[in-house]
């Protein structure tokens, strides 16, 4: 996957566009968690509410779309998921099955 240009080098390459009032990203930050603890695997969250920047990037990742958060993206393997999800589904895809 080609990252777009607004998407730096540096960041992690897993990304977690959320909501600062998205009860469905509030459901999503215990499992998260648990995917740090268990795994060592760290997401970087991303508010888009507050930051047109943000926003636009989450956008120009958004292919399938999405058209809203929670919205993860993988960008190494290109894959994305949408919404809520099963703990055993952000572990596949963080992993880059």
């Amino acid at each position: 996957m080609t990252m777009p240009s607004t998407v730096s080098e540096n960041r992690n390459h897993l990304l977690f566009f959320y909501g600062s009032d998205c009860s469905h990203c509030d459901e999503m930050e215990p499992v998260c968690e648990k995917l740090k603890t268990e795994t060592g695997i760290e997401l970087e969250k991303i508010e888009v509410d507050h930051s047109d920047e943000n926003a636009k990037m989450m956008e120009s990742l958004d292919k399938e779309p999405c058209g809203g958060v929670p919205f993860f993206v993988n960008t190494i393997s290109g894959k994305t998921l949408c919404g809520e999800v099963p703990y055993e589904d952000l572990k596949n895809w963080a992993e880059g099955k």
